[in-house]
């Protein structure tokens, strides 16, 4: 395997890294880009009396000096910070307390996955490697997000860490982006809810999450320039959506904001998103930390909304240090405002239970065991099944002879790479680096060890399981041949700080499959992937399954499956396209010149950073499966697809409708076996834009003849147009068709709702 296939496509490194020191100088300087300044200060929330947390942050807030509130408002970059305090350790960031009112130092770590160490900061420190966030997406199940949540902040606490950078709710708007594995999908309802329960099974742990990135972090080809435009109705009803649900059922204790430009302003200083929407629109009284390098400004981020500056060293400037003070004497800032942005700070210190909570001063135990139980579950909930020809799934037992061919099976699962990365439990068996790009100093491509043959060989003892490589497929081929069954495990890694060339398997594994599936006619398929991919074999192959990235248990739990023990019930949470031109966008904007850029620099050459460049989303609130239906596209695999080792049957349809909607029907097991189904209700409304949506979903499971009656309540805004004259949500009445489906391309009940008119506020 190399990494030439995956060139690097991102303007400058912004990591979590030592390396980062080399090229800081990339990084754009101040007031160059600035577009329109807010004319107030942004404390809309000066008094909340009903809010405990609100007023005891008050309290405090007036009792520090101006330069401890200027200490909270910095973070610290550990593996860049000189002079590094004595009890910091190697990490995300470090913001020091004030020990006299018991206001906590923070000590901040990445943790979608896991508590995580990407380059080894911390030798010899583990943890659990939770599946792709997008395998966890694909189980439907918010009570698993919730476990997984509560998992990694069990973690982080007893590694002293007390403020999580999780909660990762972009909508996967494109296939080839290079972070979605890190998100939850295409769906506001599903994302919203899922990261929702996240959130809160990180925060039971009395320490901070946050919910990221805000808002359209959708690619990662030029993160820090591009522009993302997008019109305010479908901003609304779409990525901004998802981040208001899961804000309203979690109370995150913090939002971090994006790197790049939303219409024209930087995420980081976007008067709209972070003052209009969020602070005003939505009463959210935590504070805004900006993601690390993403700081452009004093004066007009302070304004704008942005109340503190994280990972300082990875920006051009100490922006909300001496500068923000002196911004204060001169009045360009108000201390009324400086106020505010620490009230914030202390309101989702103090509401989290941080503040009464403290983390320990030194590593506790951590029950890796049962922990990783929880990964493996994850695992075994969200891969799905895509194909099952002639009931070749689940593998029979009798089977005497099993080949393994490809992406290291024999030792372990790829993950995938960036801020996100989890040394994990066992080890890393498999570590490549990279040559080049922004992901270089802060990415390896790695995999978890828990190996595929040894899972498989322990579920079937009787039988003779070998691995070849696959870099031959004419060997690979005649290893098949004379096997029962011939498993080739397929990959395509991505990572944060570049997307994806092309949606394509690299390194001739197409041909791969080709050749193994002409020799044996059981040839099975396993994807380890951070989304879709073209499948341009799969006629020819008897069985797909989409693993994901799996997590550190992902070999068992891929054996499990395999051989019937666990039966597969994971959806799409992500539309797979037959071409990649069914898309919105073929390819990365700007790829082309990233990528021209990082080769002038591997052949040692000057080459200047990318410059600034729109991505205008003419699918505006259209995303994923919605676009397919809008444009009357046919995919490979719809939204919410997957196939199982039973059967199920829906009847019984009853809408209850008229000031709100309900829908009920009974879902029946209709197989030989155990399994679990997920239902999907969909509604096409929209006056505005008319669009099939997402209404309500719910994860069941049944034994064989079992009948559950399942009932959705639908939130009305996953309906709504948004009217930006109002403004606020409208539904005008009417009738709008309905179905309940396995998928967003697969009606069974059909109906309609009669919905009276409504409206709320933004």
């Amino acid at each position: 395997m190399t990494t030439a296939a995956q060139p690097s496509s991102a303007l400058r490194i912004l990591c979590r890294t030592t390396a980062a020191v080399a090229l800081l100088a990339f990084l754009p300087m101040s007031g160059a880009v600035a577009q329109v300044m807010p004319t107030k200060d942004s404390a809309p929330l000066t008094a909340r009396p009903s809010d405990p947390a609100w007023v005891r942050a008050d309290a405090l807030v007036k009792q520090m000096t101006l330069d401890e509130k200027i200490t909270y408002l910095h973070g610290l970059f550990p593996p860049m910070a000189k002079p590094a305090p004595t009890d910091m350790i190697p990490s995300a960031g470090y913001v020091p307390g004030v020990p006299r009112l018991n206001i906590p130092t923070l000590r901040e770590s990445d943790a979608s996955l896991g508590v995580a160490n990407q380059v080894e900061q911390r030798k010899g420190d583990v943890a659990t490697a939770l599946p792709s966030s997008l395998a966890l997406a694909s189980t439907f199940e918010p009570k698993l997000a919730f476990d997984g949540g509560a998992m990694i902040g069990a973690e982080a606490r007893a590694k002293t860490f007390n403020v999580l950078l999780a909660g990762g709710v972009n909508l996967t708007r494109d296939p080839w982006a290079g972070r979605n594995f890190e998100y939850l999908g295409e769906d506001p309802l599903l994302a919203g809810e899922m990261v929702a329960e996240q959130i809160k099974g990180v925060q039971s742990n009395k320490i901070v999450s946050t919910i990221k990135h805000f808002a359209l972090n959708a690619q990662e080809t030029g993160r820090h320039v591009m522009d993302a435009q997008i019109d305010e109705a479908d901003l609304r009803e779409s990525d901004l959506l998802a981040f208001q649900i899961a804000i309203e059922k979690s109370n995150p204790a913090s939002v971090m904001c994006a790197y790049n430009k939303v219409n024209g302003d930087w995420a980081c200083e976007n008067d709209f998103l972070l003052n209009k929407v969020l602070k005003r629109d939505w009463n959210y009284p935590g504070w805004v930390m900006s993601d690390w390098g993403a700081v452009h400004s004093t004066v007009k981020a302070a304004l704008a909304g942005l109340d503190q500056q994280s990972g300082q060293e990875l920006d051009a400037q100490i922006f909300f240090g001496e500068d923000l003070k002196a911004a204060v004497a001169k009045g360009e800032v108000s201390q009324a405002r400086v106020d505010d942005m620490v009230r914030r700070i202390l309101h989702g210190v103090i509401s989290s239970g941080l503040m009464d909570n403290p983390t320990p001063t030194s590593a506790q135990p951590i029950d890796y065991d049962a922990h990783a139980k929880v990964a493996q579950t994850v695992a075994e909930r969200g891969s799905v099944l895509l194909k099952n020809d002639r009931g070749l799934l689940p593998l029979a037992k009798s089977a005497k002879k099993i080949v393994l061919i490809g992406a290291h099976a024999d030792v372990g699962v790829i993950s995938g790479g960036g801020s996100s990365q989890v040394r994990s439990v066992g080890g890393a068996p498999v570590e490549i680096p990279l040559n080049g790009g922004e992901a270089a100093s802060f990415v390896r491509v790695t995999w978890h060890a828990s190996s595929p043959l040894q899972a498989i060989k322990a579920a079937n003892p009787n039988a003779e399981v070998s691995y070849i490589d696959g870099k031959d497929p004419v060997a690979a081929a005649a290893a098949a041949k004379d096997a029962d069954v011939a498993i080739v495990f397929a990959w395509h890694w991505q990572t944060e700080a570049q997307d994806a060339p092309s949606i394509a398997l690299p390194e001739n594994q197409d041909a791969l499959i080709e050749a193994v599936s002409a020799a044996n006619k059981n040839a099975v398929v396993v994807l380890e992937t951070g989304g879709p991919v073209l499948m341009p074999w799969l006629d020819k192959v008897g069985v797909v399954l989409q693993a994901w990235y799996p997590g550190q248990r992902g070999g068992q739990a891929i054996a499990r499956l395999l051989f019937g023990e666990v039966n597969p019930s994971g959806r799409l949470a992500m539309t797979f396209p037959k071409s990649e031109d069914q898309a919105p966008r073929a390819s990365a904007p700007g790829f082309a010149e990233q990528a021209a850029i990082d080769d002038a620099r591997r052949a040692g050459q000057k080459a200047g950073p990318i410059k600034g460049f729109p991505v205008r989303y003419v699918e505006g609130a259209a995303v994923g499966y919605r676009w397919f239906a809008q444009e009357k596209r046919r995919p490979l695999y719809p939204f919410g697809y997957g196939l199982s080792y039973t059967s199920f049957g829906y009847k019984n349809l009853k809408v209850e409708d008229g000031d709100g909607l309900k829908v009920s029907f009974d879902v029946t097991n209709t197989g030989k076996v155990a399994g679990a189904d997920t239902p999907q209700l969909y509604v096409t409304s929209g006056q505005r834009k008319a669009m099939l949506r997402l209404a309500g979903f719910q994860k069941v499971d049944l034994a064989p003849g079992e009948t559950k009656r399942v009932t959705l309540t639908v939130e009305p805004r996953i309906l709504a147009d948004y009217d930006t004259a109002k403004p606020g949500w409208t539904i005008a009445a009417g009738t709008y068709p309905l179905y309940v489906g396995r998928n967003a391309g697969e009606p069974v009940l059909t109906g309609s709702a009669k919905l009276k008119s409504w409206s709320r506020k933004p």
